[in-house]
Order: C-alpha cells, then sequence, then structure tokens
C-alpha cells in the first residue's frame, strides 16, 4: 500500500503530456504516408497501449530521444489483434480505424474493459461498410474492413470516443459522410479531436452544436511534427493539492487548450483558492474555500479532484454529471461515494449529482478498486486526513501518469 500522510505541498511539477491527444497524434501518424514525430509523448499504459496498436496496424514506431516516430503503413498483412489494455479510447476510437484494413482484425482487453460496453459502434461500422461482431457489444471484437462511408446517426450519450474514432477514420474512405449525432457527451474531447485532425491536415464541417458532421472522402493525412500538451485530468489532482494544502506551480499547460478539463481553473476560482494562470504556467495557493456548484457533464474526468476539494470547502458542494461515471475504469460513482466515506467524508448520491459536506478527513485505507483517478483522488485527499490515508492498488496510476506519486513526493512537506 501507498501511504500519504498529513502534509503541506510546495513547489512547481512539469505536467505530464496528455494522454488523450497523445493517442489521437498517434492514430493520425498510422494514416500518414510519411514519417510523423509526437515529441513530448506519454509513455502511459494506455499511451503505451495505443504504439502497439499503431505497430499492429502496420506502421512503424520507433522510440528516440525526446520523441517518437511513426511511418504510416499499408495496414496488416494477416489476421492481427490489438491489445487496448484497460483503455476504452483504444477500444472505441481504433475499432473504426481497423476497418479501414481488410484483414480482419480482433480487439481485445483486459480488467474492467471487458465490462465496458461499446454502445451503437457495431451497427454503425456495418452501416458503413465494413464488418463488425461483438460479444454482446463488449469485448473481443472483431473488426475487418473495407470501410467506405456514407451517412449514419449516431447515439453518443454513452461516450464520444467512438464519434472520435469515425472523425479520424472516415476522411480516408472513398465516400462522402455525414454524421448526425444526439446526445452527444464531453463535447471539449471533439474538439481535441477536431483541432489534431486540422494539425494533421484533414477537414471535418460542422455545426456548431456538434450534432452534425459532414466528412469528405478521400482526403489525405499530412505528416507533421507534433507536440503532445500537457494534461489537465493529470494537473487538476495538484492543483487542488494546492488549493487545499499549499502553494503549487504547474509548467506545461496551455490555458488555450481544448480539454475539458482545463475547467479546474473556473472551480478554483469559484471556491476562493488563489490562481494564476498564464499560457504555459498556472501556480494555485490556499486560501479559505467555499462550496461550490458545478456542472460536469461534459468533463466527467473532474469528480475524483473535486470531491477532494470539495471535502476542504465550507458548506455543500454539488456536482452535476453523475451519470456519465457509471461506465470507466470502475463505476466510479459507487466507488467514489463507497471509499471517501471509509476515510470520514460526507457524500451522497442524488439522481444527477454528487452532494459533499465540507469537513474533516479521518484517514484510513482507500480501495482504488483498480481507478487511477480515485488513486489520485485519495492521495490528495490524504494531505488534509488526520491519521493519513493507505491505498491499496495505488500503482494503477501508470494508466495515465506513471510519474504521480514521484511528482507528489517532490513537493511533499511533512510537518
Amino acid at each position: 500500500m501507498k501511504r500519504i500522510c498529513n502534509a503541506w505541498v510546495e513547489g512547481m511539477i512539469k505536467a505530464p503530456p496528455s494522454k488523450s491527444m497523445m493517442i489521437r497524434a498517434a492514430a493520425a501518424g498510422l494514416l500518414c504516408k510519411g514519417e510523423t514525430r509526437i515529441m513530448n509523448p506519454s509513455f502511459c499504459d494506455d499511451a503505451r497501449a495505443s504504439l502497439h496498436i499503431v505497430d499492429a496496424l502496420g506502421g512503424e514506431v520507433k522510440i528516440r530521444d525526446g520523441y517518437i516516430k511513426i511511418v504510416g503503413g499499408e495496414g496488416p498483412q494477416k489476421k492481427t489483434y490489438l491489445d487496448c489494455m484497460e483503455s476504452g479510447l483504444c477500444m472505441r476510437m481504433f475499432m473504426p480505424i481497423a476497418a479501414l484494413f481488410r484483414e480482419e482484425t480482433t480487439i481485445e482487453g483486459k480488467g474492467s474493459l471487458l465490462l465496458r460496453p461499446i454502445g451503437e459502434a457495431e451497427n454503425a461500422i456495418r452501416r458503413l461498410g465494413g464488418w463488425c461482431r461483438t460479444n454482446r457489444g463488449k469485448l473481443p471484437i472483431k473488426v475487418n474492413g473495407l470501410l467506405r462511408g456514407g451517412n449514419i446517426h449516431l447515439n453518443s450519450s454513452m461516450s464520444s470516443q467512438f464519434l472520435t474514432g469515425l472523425l479520424i477514420a472516415l476522411p480516408s474512405c472513398d465516400k462522402d459522410s455525414e454524421i448526425i449525432t444526439t446526445g452527444l457527451s464531453s463535447k471539449p474531447y471533439i474538439s481535441m479531436t477536431l483541432e489534431i485532425l486540422s494539425d494533421f491536415g484533414i477537414v471535418v464541417n460542422h455545426d456548431d452544436d456538434f450534432e452534425r458532421f459532414f466528412i469528405a472522402g478521400s482526403q489525405h493525412y499530412r505528416s507533421n511534427h507534433y507536440l503532445v500538451e500537457g494534461d489537465w485530468s493529470g494537473a487538476s489532482f495538484f492543483l487542488v493539492a494546492g488549493a487545499i494544502r499549499g502553494r503549487v506551480g504547474i509548467q506545461g499547460l496551455s490555458i488555450r487548450s481544448k480539454q475539458a478539463d482545463l475547467r479546474i481553473l473556473d472551480v478554483l476560482k469559484l471556491v476562493g483558492a488563489k490562481v494564476t494562470a498564464d499560457d504555459n504556467f498556472v501556480f494555485v495557493e490556499n486560501n479559505s474555500l467555499k462550496s461550490f456548484e458545478f456542472d460536469a457533464t461534459h468533463c466527467p474526468d473532474l469528480f475524483p479532484p473535486l470531491i477532494a476539494l470539495a471535502c476542504s470547502c465550507q458548506g455543500r458542494s454539488e456536482i452535476h454529471g453523475v451519470e456519465r461515471l457509471f461506465f470507466k475504469e470502475s463505476n466510479r460513482a459507487n466507488v467514489l461515494c463507497d471509499e471517501f466515506k471509509k476515510i470520514g467524508a460526507r457524500l451522497a448520491i442524488e439522481d444527477d449529482t454528487m452532494l459533499i459536506d465540507g469537513g474533516p478527513l479521518n484517514g484510513g485505507v482507500v480501495n482504488s478498486h483498480g481507478d487511477h483517478r480515485i488513486a489520485m483522488a485519495a492521495a490528495v485527499a490524504g494531505l488534509v486526513s488526520r491519521e493519513g490515508i493507505s491505498i491499496q492498488g495505488w500503482r494503477c496510476v501508470s494508466k495515465s501518469y506513471p510519474r504521480f506519486y514521484e511528482d507528489l513526493e517532490s513537493i511533499y512537506r511533512c510537518f
């Protein structure tokens, strides 16, 4: 177990690379004819899974000093297997991309990914000319092409990740395509996808509400030297740590980012933390904190750090969007409630809202349930707990932020 004791945090760290942008850039590199270089790459578990998938789909992947080189290929030359490990993004995003190639591909994973549904993806691939078979809507998934393109209606209320895969795959199809979406969740993640597509020379037209997308076929990905920006999701835990227990500066975060979790700054300002931000540096300092109300529907990964924050705020905080937590690495809504109650937090779920009453945390033992964000949230909560917090399954942070504990220890100031 990893134990985090009551402590002050003070210092500066570098933001981890964004795994979401890294994985999207790796997929774009696969579809380029020439060489792509990805600078400031992520080597978290999910990012490594994406690189293995790119290699299996015919791309050439070379790890160099400070960057990753990807040379696009012609696709796999025989039946192949894609191991997504526990990455929901890899599972859903690479389904339509694999359907661009003639050879059959089997998509597999492990752990909680075996339980995560794929929604309408199977039927959507078939309607667009590919072939797909799932295990009753879950892994393993068999896919092959050739995806031709066309017009579809897509319910994206469960996840935006499959839509991201379609937006990446369809420009390479022969036919033009139109996607009409309903219930789209996590809209900022689609903004991220569109930004990366533009960086690689792909044009996608859409309306302002992201309800209709038009994708011209027969487009060609342009090789690129792509710089992965800092990850607001991982950094949010340290920004909260600064707000509740010290002073923390983080380098490498863009305040112009399309990332959904940039909105952590809005909440920190709302509760009264001292926040300074420019284009490459964010500084947060502890202050008297008041309760808040926030809708996390489009940024559900902020739930764990926001719960740790709410425990240190005066009064009752409300976080909306709980339904977005049911199909994460764990049933994140229930696990967050159960585990934080163990350490003395007062919180409950009412309909689509998490209610958290601020107050002191006793400490104790928390089980991460293999969920990286719960492990990180527990570590931040440990800083303000009376007895400290011991985290079972603490190594799961490697899924998105392998250096999390090293970075925490670098600013950790025991009393």
